[in-house]
């Protein structure tokens, strides 16, 4: 303090920077949840700290709620940018793969939200639904400070909300499976892909099992959606990985589940996240296009 008791410029730096770095991690997974895009999420993290560190800490009530209110004024914005850039995307567009730590699957929730397959559901909802989605399901804001982050009232809020929840929960995965379930199919699916083992693919894929591959137009990759058991387990046996014996797969957790890094000669090559329901792959989400691999290179801490 200075010689009147009056805090100091530098001792406020100091705090809002102690009160960001406690609260980033979280901050990165609002983002993170809300654009499906980490490299998006951390631009939004630097306009975020820039904005926090105008404000005076002193007249901040709740500095949580504060900080997830400017984050997800921030995200929207880009949210809606991104919109207009995806219509424009070669072939269809996954969200960027995370490598998350082993303790992220413990907690289920938070697993399941950075999920591939419930990213790509939120990617149904409007922006204003997944913002409010995001804060009132993960991370059990009030509907009050809600209301601030995007502008609405309370009661528009709430309705919100139980429109963005029906819509998740009609498209959500329909059975919960356990870390050790998802690891045992995870395990089963790359024995079967790296034999070719035709059967056994069938065996573990779903009926109506979706392969979706995204190379950004920069890497060859499906354009359009595989549908059905047959047609990706005869994909993934005799054309995805037998073409090339220098591919390699790695077991690895990707956001919050079970995945797989893909190796060619030794470089990563692409990342393989899969959607569980009653112990059968129902999703397979192939991510190729380079520009969206460079966060399973390490671990990114999420958290709520």
């Amino acid at each position: 303090m200075g010689e009147r008791g009056e805090e100091t410029t530098a001792e406020r730096v100091d705090r809002a920077t102690e009160a960001f770095v406690t609260h980033r991690n979280l901050l990165f997974t609002v983002a993170y949840e809300m654009l499906g895009s980490a490299t998006d999420a951390e631009d939004v993290l630097q306009e975020t700290w820039l904005r926090w560190a105008g404000v005076d800490p002193g007249g901040v009530r709740e500095e949580r709620a504060y900080l997830v209110r400017i984050v997800t004024r921030l995200a929207l914005d880009r949210l809606r940018a991104l919109g207009r850039r995806k219509e424009s995307y070669v072939g269809p567009w996954l969200p960027e793969p995370l490598l998350t730590a082993p303790d992220v699957a413990e907690d289920v929730e938070l697993a399941e939200s950075v999920s591939m397959a419930m990213l790509l559901v939120l990617e149904t909802l409007t922006p204003t639904e997944r913002a409010v989605f995001v804060l009132r399901e993960v991370f059990d804001l009030d509907y009050d400070d809600i209301a601030e982050a995007v502008d609405k009232n309370p009661a528009a809020v709430r309705q919100i909300a139980r429109r963005a929840r029906a819509h998740v929960a009609a498209r959500r995965p329909r059975g919960t499976v356990s870390p050790a379930e998802t690891r045992a199919v995870i395990q089963a699916f790359q024995r079967a892909v790296e034999t070719g083992d035709l059967q056994r693919l069938l065996d573990i894929l779903a009926p109506d099992v979706v392969a979706l591959s995204d190379g950004g137009g920069v890497r060859r990759a499906m354009l359009r959606p595989i549908l059905g058991a047959d047609r990706v387990a005869r994909l993934l046996a005799t054309g995805w990985y037998r073409r090339d014996a220098a591919r390699s797969l790695e077991p690895v957790q990707v956001n919050g589940s079970p995945g797989l890094l893909v190796r060619l000669d030794g470089e990563l090559h692409g990342v393989l996240a899969l959607r569980i329901d009653h112990g059968r792959v129902s999703g397979l989400y192939h991510v190729r296009n380079p520009e969206k691999l460079s966060y399973v290179d390490r671990e990114t801490p999420v958290s709520r």
